[in-house]
C-alpha cells in the first residue's frame, strides 16, 4: 500500500472513529452536551484533529441529519412497496415514519429538533430531497386515482407530513404516550381522513 493510500485510509478510520464517539456521547448525553471538546477527549484526540475532518459541530450533526433521513427514506420505500394502491401506501408510510421516529429517536430529534426543515435546505440536501420526492411520489399518484386529480400535490404533501410530524411530536413529549392504544387510532384515523380528503 502506497503512502497517499495509506494517508485516505487513516483519513477515513479517524473520521469514523470522530462520529461513532459523536453518536455514542449523543446516546448517553444527548444531542444538547455534544462538542468538538467532548469528542477530542472521547477519542484522545485534540480538538484541531476533529476540525480537520469537520469545520464545525454543524457539520458533524449534518453527517448524521444526512444518515437519518436515508434510513427515513429506506423505510417509507420499503413501506411504500408493500402495498399496491397509492392509498394503501399512505397508510403505510405514515405506520412505517411513526415506527422510524420512536425507534430511531435520536436521529428524529435532530432531524425535526427545530420543525420541519425550510424548503431550501431540502433542495440543497439529496438525503432529504428523497425523501420528499419519495413521498410527493405517492401522493400525486393517489391525487391522480382520485375524483379530483388537479389537487395540488406539493399542498398535500406538507398537510400529510404535517398530520404526521405534528401527530409523533406530540408524542415524543410524553414517554409513555407512544404505548397508548389511542396513539395508533389517532395516527389511522388522521391518515384515512386525509385520504378521505384527496376524493371530496
Amino acid at each position: 500500500m502506497g503512502i497517499l493510500e495509506r494517508r485516505l485510509r487513516q483519513k477515513v478510520e479517524v473520521k469514523t472513529s470522530i462520529l461513532q464517539a459523536a453518536w455514542q456521547l449523543v446516546l448517553e448525553e444527548g444531542w444538547q452536551a455534544l462538542s468538538i471538546r467532548k469528542i477530542a477527549d472521547a477519542i484522545e484526540y485534540s480538538a484541531p484533529v476533529i476540525y480537520s475532518h469537520f469545520e464545525n459541530k454543524d457539520a458533524i450533526l449534518l453527517e448524521f441529519t444526512k444518515d437519518g433521513f436515508r434510513l427515513l427514506t429506506d423505510v417509507i420505500i420499503r413501506q411504500r412497496d408493500s402495498k399496491p394502491e397509492a392509498s394503501q401506501q399512505l397508510e403505510a408510510i405514515a405506520q412505517g415514519y411513526w415506527d422510524f421516529a420512536f425507534e430511531h429517536k435520536e436521529y428524529y430529534q435532530l432531524m425535526f429538533g427545530l420543525g420541519i426543515p425550510q424548503c431550501e435546505q431540502v433542495n440543497q440536501v439529496a438525503e432529504m430531497k428523497q425523501f420528499s420526492n419519495t413521498l410527493i411520489s405517492v401522493i400525486q399518484e393517489a391525487i391522480s386515482s382520485s375524483t379530483h386529480p388537479h389537487v395540488n400535490a406539493f399542498l398535500k404533501f406538507h398537510t400529510y407530513w404535517s398530520i404526521i410530524h405534528g401527530l409523533v411530536s406530540i408524542h415524543m413529549i410524553d414517554r409513555n404516550a407512544v404505548t397508548n392504544p389511542w396513539s395508533q387510532l389517532v395516527l389511522k384515523d388522521a391518515i384515512s381522513g386525509f385520504i378521505k380528503g384527496l376524493n371530496s
